[in-house]
């Protein structure tokens, strides 16, 4: 199954050694916010009509949980300049990537406009070249019936997802059928791997910004470039990813990293929604949308460095220890984090500032995957190497350039082909020195030249 509705929360002592390591088992170390999210009548909007309600730049319900309170808006002035910017990257984006993929990190930094968002992403993830090598294929998945044990799962889990958004408010509007295809269609196009819950909430981000087809090849590259494995059966990526979480803990903040280990409580307890749903049922909107632009053109290190600074500005001193000494009070301090350190302009620069490479991450991997093999042996899911950002998809997946076929412009009726002018004089010289026509009776049959263009162009 891909989903589980029971389980003890995640600050239930001892939860961490009961931990089977399957998508039932996590979905119940994550509790309900995993799960389920909202009653009917939250589903509904807190009862409003559509003619009353209201919604905020982002198409949230205003007065939902969900809704976002006074933002940091940018400057007109400056929005008009970083979309002109933009505008010129993505119409010589090859160029761009290969010579200025600086450039596009730090912009991407910066935030990138929201009328040109879903299009940076399609661009940066690789996911317009996986759906220019595969024209049609989203239509053709979206024809086939599916398999009735992941639709039963995927539907009864289309309604927990942003209920509080417009686009997904209404039961069965058209949201939610497109939320429906593009799940769907992954079950379809990776049969072994089905269809895991954390899964739709990155393809219902993605759908807020792009049409079904474009959010089911974005939603591809991010589970099999961006975090392969995380969404398998045995979920042995994302165990592997905590403890990788855990040992950079102990350089970033040791503080943190102590009383973790002191309160035993397993990474996989407060990380997996985290990591799984890459923060979008965790931070503040405008602050997922930040993270998002810099982990599609980044990669993982973007959701490490997340979750290492909201470690460390939640237990990273002894003044912040003091209301959290058990291990239940260490979970709900981590189920509910300050708003201070979520805040956009706040994490964005402590994100940015946090010395976490892929080498390091990669490194740690290695080290981490000795250890599960000497205690779990092989993993038993293959997955494909992680690639680190939009640059090492862009080079390990260059766009196809097909050669340019011309299409004429006018058609010329069939009949008999034109003499060139050249063939034309040599006739005509020819005609001069024997003193008989190219075309006349003596020339037929006899290998005369005037035979050669009805032979060249028979008819």
């Amino acid at each position: 199954m891909a989903k589980s509705r029971g389980g003890g929360g995640p600050g239930s002592p001892g939860s961490a050694r009961g931990l089977a390591g399957t998508r039932e088992s996590l979905a119940e170390a994550g509790g309900d916010e995993l799960s389920s999210l909202g009653s009917d009548s939250e589903v509904n909007g807190g009862g409003g009509g559509p003619e009353e309600r209201r919604v905020d730049k982002f198409g949230f319900i205003v007065g939902s949980r969900s809704a976002e309170g006074p933002l940091e808006e940018v400057p007109l002035e400056v929005l008009r300049q970083r979309e002109s910017k933009w505008l010129d990257m993505l119409n010589n984006w090859d160029k761009w990537m290969a010579k200025k993929h600086k450039k596009i990190r730090l912009r991407c930094q910066k935030g990138i406009p929201p009328s040109l968002r879903g299009r940076a992403w399609q661009y940066l993830s690789g996911s317009k070249v996986k759906l220019e090598q595969n024209v049609g294929k989203f239509d053709e998945l979206d024809l086939l019936p599916g398999e009735p044990k992941w639709l039963d799962v995927i539907e009864r889990d289309l309604h927990r997802q942003f209920p509080f958004h417009e686009m997904f408010v209404s039961r069965g509007g058209h949201g939610q059928q497109d939320l429906f295809r593009v799940l769907k269609a992954y079950t379809l196009y990776r049969p072994e791997e089905g269809y895991c819950q954390a899964q739709a909430p990155i393809a219902a981000v993605l759908l807020m910004h792009m049409p079904a087809e474009q959010a089911f090849w974005c939603l591809v590259q991010i589970c099999e470039k961006y975090l392969p494995g995380y969404y398998s059966e045995k979920l042995e990526a994302i165990q592997l990813d905590g403890q990788i979480l855990f040992s950079l803990l102990h350089k970033v903040s040791p503080v943190a990293y102590k009383h973790l280990s002191k309160q035993k409580i397993d990474p996989i307890l407060y990380m997996t929604e985290w990591f799984m749903c890459a923060f979008s049922r965790t931070l503040p909107w405008s602050s997922v949308l930040r993270v998002w632009d810099m982990f599609f053109c980044e990669g993982v290190k973007i959701i490490f460095r997340v979750g290492l600074v909201l470690l460390k500005h939640t237990l990273g001193s002894s003044d912040k220890l003091k209301s959290c000494q058990g291990q239940y009070e260490t979970m709900e301090r981590l189920r509910a984090l300050s708003p201070k350190i979520m805040q956009e302009t706040f994490l964005v620069q402590e994100v940015i500032e946090l010395p976490v490479t892929e080498r390091q991450i990669e490194r740690e991997h290695l080290i981490q995957l000795k250890k599960w093999r000497e205690t779990h042996g092989e993993l038993q899911c293959k997955s494909p190497p992680r690639l680190h950002g939009a640059k090492a998809i862009s080079e390990a997946e260059p766009p196809t350039r097909k050669a340019l076929e011309p299409v004429p412009s006018i058609i010329v009726p069939p009949g008999p082909a034109p003499v060139p002018k050249a063939r034309k004089s040599k006739e005509k010289n020819r005609e001069k020195s024997s003193g008989s026509p190219a075309n006349g009776p003596g020339a037929e049959g006899n290998g005369a030249p005037g035979a050669a263009p009805e032979l060249l162009h028979p008819q």
